[in-house]
């Protein structure tokens, strides 16, 4: 219930943002609004402000809305409101109307993003895990424990680090835009720093899905290797393990941190059969030495090893907190970043250097709106962000039948001076709905993917 609430509320909110830039600017410009729908299909529940020429309305398909304009190619017009008509104002005007509904969704998202900001949020700090074997980070001396200080993408300046998202945020757009990132790490508390090359242009990013960090070879936080909360009659349990027993070794592999005992956890499978090895342990100032028998289960179609019990102790957290105007231009830089990335990845699927499994769909979505409510006012705001910048992306993209196709079509006028004949335009639609359906479909399939495969 809460997802399908979350995932509505995203979709009325973003839609109706969208719309209303479109509608405001129409407003300023002289033109007379018709209709104002949020949603498609039979009107839920229309209004109408008295003396305003506009009826406001809610549609039983929430999957979209529009703002229906006096416009004569659409009906007649009577002649003394002939000047109120869409097709009848300046160029000037008609882009600025359309171009008004994308450009509301990056303004909402980066009020969304400084509201985050000036909110601040509690996120683990910048220790790094005990890096993935053979990976990029291993590779370039990351042992796991350091402390990120600072880091700089490319050739940009060093900038402060001061929580894992942020950290996480950089690497993904390093290995997305084919650049390194240079990180200025604390081996130890209190001994010096030392800097640290990541050539991310190396890492495959044709999947840039969860899996991206396992790929650069930092997937979390670094956290104690220790026993948490045990499930009865769980494998731990059943091998004497108590909550708080810190993990020092499984056989001959010495643990170095919770993501690290979980990764040999869920390796400890050996010819389809679980794995019995023997774990030393502190406990209460002792060390002792247990036999431990996991329990095999399926993830994802891999057999993979679990003992039933909370693995690795909580990361140590920080508040993320910005003032007025840091928070404000911090939000209008992650908006920038986020919109050019997304340029990026699909530039990269559109010439094949990126999998078009990326593409995400309403399912998807609808599963990330519920997770981040239930994680909390702030991080359902940021996604809210995230989902509003897309939407206005999405809508600049020059297709026919979205914002950016007619924008395209006004760029072609402002150059030749004559507008799309409608020959032309009706073809060009036909296409742009042709393109819009494939990738739904994509998308579509993807969702189900995921949710089944």
């Amino acid at each position: 219930m809460l997802t399908l609430v979350a995932f509505f509320v995203a979709l009325g909110v973003l839609i109706a943002v969208h719309e209303y830039g479109h509608y405001r600017v129409a407003v300023a410009c002289g033109v007379k609004v018709l209709r104002f729908s949020v949603g498609f299909g039979k009107p839920l529940l229309r209004w109408q402000p008295q003396g305003s020429p506009t009826e406001f309305v809610l549609g039983a398909f929430p999957l979209g809305g529009y703002v229906r304009m006096l416009d004569e190619r659409e009906a007649p017009v009577p002649p003394a409101e002939r000047h109120r008509a869409f097709n009848t104002q300046p160029l000037r005007s008609r882009a600025l109307i359309v171009a008004a509904g994308p450009v509301a969704n990056l303004v909402l998202a980066v009020l969304l993003y400084a509201l985050v900001n000036w909110l601040g949020v509690q996120e683990p700090m910048a220790y790094l895990a005990r890096p993935v074997p053979g990976s990029v980070a291993q590779q370039a001396g990351l042992q796991g424990g350091e402390l990120v200080r600072s880091a700089a993408l490319g050739n940009e300046d060093e900038v402060p680090v001061r929580s894992f998202e942020e950290l996480r945020w950089l690497l993904a757009r390093g290995a997305l835009e084919s650049q390194a990132v240079r990180l200025t790490v604390e081996p130890a508390p209190g001994a010096a720093a030392r800097s640290v090359l990541l050539p991310l242009q190396e890492v495959d990013v044709r999947d840039a899905d969860s899996r991206l960090l396992q790929r650069i070879g930092i997937t979390g936080p670094w956290t104690q290797p220790v026993i948490g909360e045990l499930m009865p009659d769980g494998a731990a349990a059943r091998a004497g393990l108590q909550p708080g027993d810190v993990v020092l070794r499984i056989g001959t592999v010495e643990v170095g941190d919770g993501q690290h005992l979980r990764a040999l956890i869920r390796g400890s499978v050996q010819g389809g059969q679980a794995l019995a090895q023997s774990w030393r342990i502190e406990r209460a100032g002792r060390v002792l030495t247990l036999d431990v028998l996991p329990e095999l289960q399926q993830d994802q179609g891999e057999t993979v090893g679990r003992i039933g019990a909370y693995v690795g102790a909580r990361p140590q957290f920080a508040t993320v907190q910005y003032g007025p105007w840091e928070g404000l231009t911090k939000g209008a830089q992650r908006t920038w970043e986020v919109s050019t990335l997304t340029l990026t990845m699909m530039g990269r699927m559109l010439i094949g250097e990126a999998s078009l499994k990326n593409i995400s769909g309403p399912l998807t979505i609808a599963d990330y709106a519920g997770r981040s409510a239930s994680l909390g006012l702030v991080q359902y705001l940021g996604f809210l962000a995230l989902i509003s910048v897309s939407l206005g992306v999405l809508n600049l993209l020059p297709l026919p039948v979205l914002d950016g196709g007619h924008l395209l079509y006004y760029l072609w006028e402002g150059v030749t001076g004559r507008s799309i004949s409608d020959a032309w335009m009706e073809r060009l639609q036909r296409g742009g709905v042709a393109v819009l359906l494939l990738m739904m479909s994509i998308a579509l399939f993807n969702d189900l993917s995921r949710l089944f495969g």
